[in-house]
């Protein structure tokens, strides 16, 4: 007989239940990737078809056009434009809707059963207002896919939808027009119907006269309501109250200030995280922090968290938490490989290698050799055309020669705009950066010349206790070639005396691949591929950076770019191009005079040139 024996769960057992169910939550509650790209492109469809029924008369015929000739012709003409407007808001929110934007949701909620009431009443096709309510109802029965916070807002969206729009208004207006050349009186020229275009889409009656009056009475309401729809949106986008740009509050800098304190000495771009132009999360411990900017719709990081690499994992969390809330794309340009380990793990995207960053140790660093020839030969050369070099502390200078130096900066550089993001600090003499290093070369003017004997500058940023970092370097177009060797040897001959042990030079993208590709044996593969990046040194400096640096003899440190998909790559490059100023997307400066601000404020009353 056998006996039933009880056996007691052991305590792992509920443990593990509960993990699985944990996990099963989770998958349940993870989006699926592919329905708003789905329902977005589907609303975009649906608007062309809007657009293309209200447009052209001959889509409009079925069987029941005999019926809806019958209804008033206010009413169907109306019909017709709500349609068009209609297509018109659904083709500009389908991009919205594939980044799960909530309040475009909303309004695509109210656009679709509005635009199927209208298929059937003027259009009287049944198949678009099934289709328009299908999407509907899919849309309703998953609206938690579509979460996501609405982008920051900037007035420039406003002077961009009224050029954008008031194109897109012309150009339909001018097909409204030339597709009823049947019920016009006479043969009007291309400059008689873009007039009566211009003349509509402001509400007036134009010089093109039709057989018909209804027809007359549905053209002028569809030019009417592109106009009105132009006038709506960029009102709409004008009025709304704006929101901040990025910015690094003195809150937000006093915290990083003091992570950087105690682990700057980990990463030498950890420093760039106190630019005021980002925004910084920081861990749920506050031992560590992520500086980012939006450009794009893309999240974009650069360095490593800034604090214990311990933390790093709960900031991550934050800011994919972040990015996740506002569906913007995360992204993390030149993060180092240690970096990109806890990036990969903790929030499941992929790394590829950009570039290698040129740290040079101090202790070490020589002119002697043979391998250091032609930066010697340079560098007496430049001293004996009489060109000297200061090393300093920033805090050892004074105001005039702070702006001095400000100035002079942003009258060397070759753009209006301030480039750089990720290991650019963007400006200059703050009191708060007074353990910054700065090289600047002179030469006095030689007998019957006048002019400022300052030539050349480099600014260099702390790295933790023993270390500094590249920021800037700018020089006189006229002056002599060699400059830049001269203050970088300067630099690294005179900073052991500061302290410095370490110094971090410029960034060189893809530098293994040139490097690779140029000696013997490369594949054809690898040699194409450093083909295109010396085609594309013209514009960029890829090739120039990669050899300027290899001149120091420097110990290479792989940066990486984090990112989540292969397909947002091109994406993200174009943000990150942006954010580093080489695209810049602001309205030219028609009739204005090129101006170049200085790195940092004149005082109040006071011109840059008039402070220096």
């Amino acid at each position: 007989m056998s006996v039933p024996v009880s056996v007691e769960p052991s305590p792992e057992q509920p443990r593990r239940r509960r993990g699985l169910q944990t996990l099963r939550n989770q998958a349940a509650a993870v989006p699926r990737a592919w329905l708003p790209g789905a329902i977005g492109y589907a609303c975009l469809l649906i608007g062309l078809v809007d657009i293309a029924s209200a447009v052209f008369p001959k889509l409009r015929h079925s069987k029941m056009h005999s019926f809806a000739g019958q209804l008033p012709g206010g009413t169907t003409s109306l019909a017709a434009v709500g349609t068009m407007m209609i297509g018109i808001l659904l083709v500009l929110l389908a991009h919205a809707l594939r980044r799960r934007k909530r309040r475009a949701w909303r309004a695509v909620c109210v656009l679709l059963p509005v635009g199927a009431v209208l298929h059937i009443v003027r259009w009287h096709q049944i198949g678009p207002a099934v289709v328009s309510l299908a999407v509907f109802a899919v849309m309703l029965v998953h609206q938690r896919e579509f979460y996501a916070k609405a982008d920051p807002r900037t007035r420039w969206r406003a002077l961009v939808n009224l050029i954008a729009m008031g194109t897109v208004s012309g150009l339909l207006g001018l097909l409204i027009v030339s597709t009823r050349t049947k019920y016009e009186i006479g043969h009007p020229a291309l400059f008689e119907r873009l007039q009566h275009v211009a003349y509509g889409l402001f509400g007036f009656e134009g010089p093109i006269r039709y057989t018909n009056e209804r027809m007359s009475d549905l053209v002028a309401y569809l030019l009417g309501g592109l106009g009105l729809l132009t006038a709506f949106t960029t009102a709409y986008l004008a009025l709304r109250p704006g929101k901040p740009k990025p910015e690094l509050t003195p809150e937000d800098e006093e915290k990083v200030r003091g992570l950087l304190d105690r682990h700057g000495e980990r990463d030498s771009l950890g420093y760039f995280a106190l630019r005021r132009d980002k925004s910084v999360l920081f861990s749920p411990t506050g031992k560590a922090a992520i500086s980012y900017r939006v450009v794009s719709g893309v999240m974009l990081a650069s360095g490593d968290p800034v604090g214990d690499v311990e933390a790093w994992p709960g900031a991550i969390k934050v800011f994919m938490a972040e990015a996740r809330e506002h569906a913007w794309v995360p992204a993390v340009m030149g993060c180092s490989e240690v970096g990109g380990e806890v990036w990969t793990r903790e929030a499941g995207l992929d790394a590829l290698e950009l570039g290698d960053e040129a740290i040079v140790d101090t202790s070490t660093f020589s002119l002697a050799g043979r391998a250091m020839r032609n930066v010697r030969q340079m560098v007496k050369r430049i001293e004996r055309n009489g060109y000297s070099c200061q090393v300093r502390r920033v805090s050892e200078l004074t105001v005039e020669e702070k702006y001095r130096i400000a100035e002079a900066a942003a009258r060397w550089r070759g753009t209006d705009t301030e480039r750089g993001f990720s290991m650019a600090l963007g400006r200059f003499g703050d009191p708060l950066d007074d353990n910054c290093v700065v090289v600047t070369a002179h030469k006095d003017p030689e007998e019957g010349e006048s002019g400022d004997d300052l030539k050349a500058v480099l600014h260099f940023v702390p790295w933790g206790p023993d270390g500094i970092s590249l920021e800037l370097m700018r020089r006189d177009r006229a002056a002599d070639p060699g400059l830049n060797e001269l203050l970088i040897v300067a630099a690294l001959q005179a900073v052991p005396a500061l302290g410095v042990r370490r110094v971090s030079l410029n960034f060189a993208m893809f530098r293994s691949a040139l490097a690779r590709g140029e000696r013997i044996g490369a594949g054809p593969v690898l040699r194409a591929w450093r083909g295109l990046l010396v085609f594309l040194s013209r514009w960029f400096q890829i090739e120039s950076l990669y050899k300027f640096n290899a001149k120091f003899q420097p110990e290479w440190e792989p940066r990486f770019l984090v990112f989540p998909n292969t397909r947002d790559l091109p994406r993200i490059g174009f943000a990150a191009m942006q954010a580093e100023a080489f695209i810049t997307l602001g309205m030219p400066r028609f009739g204005r005079k090129r101006q170049r601000e200085g790195l940092m404020p004149a005082p109040a009353g006071q011109t840059v040139t008039e402070a220096a």
